[in-house]
């Protein structure tokens, strides 16, 4: 088996985000019957993605998204969908769990599969947020969470500024 170079890793990370943005999979998707769904937001780039699983015994049985982004937020979107079909549930929260950490955590890039290209998104350290929403907002779809979720802390209430009144 031979090794790959960084920049072998880099120039598949680039070609694999410029495929899933032009050529998303499973999008834009609800399949029929989903009973799960969820909605992301990334306030800082303006990031939105609908979430939408159709789980039968405990398996994604199908799925898809919808919604517009950057093309690291759609490629990873892409992506997502395309690693879980037909996986169990807790093989999707693991699935999750390692592509998390190895996106924001700094974690290896094992036991991931083809997400492995993913890894590249550490070189531009403000895609990572962009590559983590659509995985954030499946956690949200599996729990079926209400709330959409975000990537940034609570913004807090920042009024409109007060009309000047004629002195």
């Amino acid at each position: 088996m031979s090794t790959i170079t960084h920049e072998q890793l880099r120039e598949l990370y680039e070609a694999m985000i410029l495929e899933h943005n032009r050529h998303p999979r499973h999008y834009p998707e609800n399949p029929p019957g989903a009973d799960h769904h969820a909605h992301g937001f990334n306030p800082l780039c303006n990031d939105e993605i609908e979430v939408h699983l159709r789980i039968e015994d405990g398996v994604i049985e199908a799925a898809g998204f919808e919604g517009a982004g950057c093309a690291v937020s759609v490629a990873s979107a892409s992506m997502m969908m395309e690693a879980i079909q037909g996986k169990r549930v807790d093989e999707v929260i693991e699935l999750f769990q390692r592509v998390h950490a190895m996106l924001a955590e700094d974690g290896p890039a094992e036991g991931v599969g083809k997400l492995r290209v993913l890894a590249g998104v550490k070189e531009f350290p403000m895609r990572v947020k962009c590559a983590t929403l659509a995985w954030h907002t499946l956690l949200a779809a599996l729990e079926n969470r209400q709330e959409t979720v975000t990537t940034e802390d609570a913004v807090p209430y920042c009024p409109q500024p007060m009309e000047r009144t004629p002195a």
